[in-house]
């Protein structure tokens, strides 16, 4: 196995870690950020949420300069993403942190999307993910990450602006905008297979 499916397993293996710090009746304290309160417990979890997300590009980018992208690869990396950012947003509802009638578009728009590249892997088509497909990961996991440190709100004018939910709403019309323009450009292998 080479080092970039190594990297992307190390990705998988996070994921449980992470859910359990979210999950488990853990008390670590707290800490001051201006007038906000973060549970050192959700910290931790943030700084993981971030390496694992990071490990991403770290993955791809190795993969890629090195020849060493494998058919491995291409299963494990785009599961890894789903399965951490699919566990994230599940938490963030949990939490109170998202809604979840949002989450649970963008999730629907992974598993339509997932489910069209199986049957197109069933007649031998890898679809590649689109460029706004890369930017809908990237607002998805940095809203996560926002959210995920409580969103810390700041005031502009008396207008309290909460920069996590505004990436957030972004993520989610870049999931329904890219989810629309992956079928369209790929409803082809729909029609054509067997």
């Amino acid at each position: 196995m080479n080092i970039p499916n190594r990297i992307t397993i190390s990705r998988i293996l996070l994921i449980p870690i992470f859910i359990l710090l979210l999950t488990l009746p853990l008390d670590w304290g707290s800490i001051s950020i201006g007038e906000e309160t973060l549970p050192v417990v959700h910290l931790v979890s943030a700084l993981l949420f971030i390496i694992a997300s990071g490990t991403d590009w770290v993955d791809g980018y190795y993969a890629r300069k090195y020849h060493l992208v494998t058919n491995l690869g291409k299963f494990l990396d785009p599961m890894a993403d789903k399965l951490l950012v699919a566990a994230a947003f599940v938490l963030l509802v949990e939490l109170n942190m998202a809604p979840a009638w949002l989450v649970i578009i963008i999730l629907s728009r992974e598993f339509a999307v997932t489910g069209l590249r199986l049957v197109a892997a069933g007649e031998g088509v890898v679809l590649a993910a689109g460029q706004m497909g890369k930017w809908k990961t990237t607002f998805q996991l940095v809203s996560i990450s926002f959210l995920l440190l409580h969103d810390f709100p700041f005031s502009y004018l008396n207008l309290t602006v909460s920069v996590g939910t505004i990436l957030l709403y972004v993520a989610l019309i870049l999931t329904v905008v890219s989810g629309l323009d992956y079928f369209i450009k790929n409803w082809h292998v729909m029609k054509e297979s067997k």
